[in-house]
């Protein structure tokens, strides 16, 4: 007699509407904080990076440690990746001069590699995938790459400086937004691999955050709120803290 196979959880949340709701949260807390610390503190981009790298490599081990998954841990860790994102992806694009496109095609292909290693060794990067310390580490590279992918694509997109498209933060919004609702369609509609269509929609959620955070907290003559950056973070902190408390927090089946 055959006895049923018994389900293992992963270290990361299941994806829901609230995942993304979150996430997207996050990604703009990402942008508000890296941008406070760097530019309203005046510490510069490679100070900035360092700290927040800092932060990043604790958040990590510590989430790694750990045998289940645990909500507010997990959150920490996604916003230490948005922040570092952010700050490094600035550090490439303008301290390096690297500009946004040159910066954007080297993190697109650290990301597929990242993404080629992690199916090398799980033979998928479905997230459903992320139940050993060994594979946890590249979803987390993984996450770190294309948060800072995401940074320096808003960029492109929305400032006109570094030769970007200079579309504004509001029409970049848009358009990151239309994209998602492209994937929305190509999840529901057809039968396109899961995993790419989640990986898209995590890579494109980040653009959305960076070019929201910007429009809080940038000048008014940039096209911005010209928002208190910290003030912006804390309620986004705050905002992402409630979001926890409401939506149900469970580690994912497979």
């Amino acid at each position: 007699m055959s006895t049923p196979v018994e389900k293992t959880l992963s270290k990361v949340p299941a994806v829901t509407l609230g995942f993304w709701i979150i996430k997207i949260a996050a990604t703009t807390l990402g942008e508000t904080g890296g941008d406070w610390v760097t530019m309203s503190l005046d510490l510069g981009y490679l100070a900035g990076s360092a700290i927040f790298l800092a932060i990043f490599a604790v958040a990590v081990a510590a989430q790694v440690s750990v045998k289940k998954f645990h909500p507010y841990l997990y959150w920490a860790t996604i916003i230490a990746t948005t922040t570092l994102g952010t700050t490094l992806a600035d550090f490439c694009d303008r301290s390096l001069g690297a500009g946004y496109f040159t910066g954007m095609s080297a993190l697109f292909v650290l990301l597929m590699l990242s993404l080629a290693l992690w199916y090398w060794r799980a033979g998928s990067v479905a997230v459903e995938t992320v139940n050993s310390p060994q594979i946890e580490k590249y979803y987390w590279i993984t996450i770190l790459f294309s948060q800072t992918l995401g940074t320096a694509l808003g960029d492109f997109m929305a400032d006109d400086d570094l030769h970007g498209l200079g579309l504004g933060y509001e029409w970049s919004a848009l358009i990151f937004c239309g994209g998602l609702a492209v994937v929305a369609v190509l999840w529901f509609g057809t039968r396109l691999s899961r995993a790419g269509l989640f990986w898209a929609a995590f890579i494109l959620t980040r653009p959305l955050g960076a070019t929201l955070g910007d429009f809080l907290d940038k000048p008014l003559a940039m096209g911005g709120l010209a928002l208190s950056r910290i003030y912006a973070t804390l309620a986004l902190v705050v905002f992402i803290v409630i979001c926890i408390r409401i939506f149900p927090q469970k580690a994912g089946e497979h």
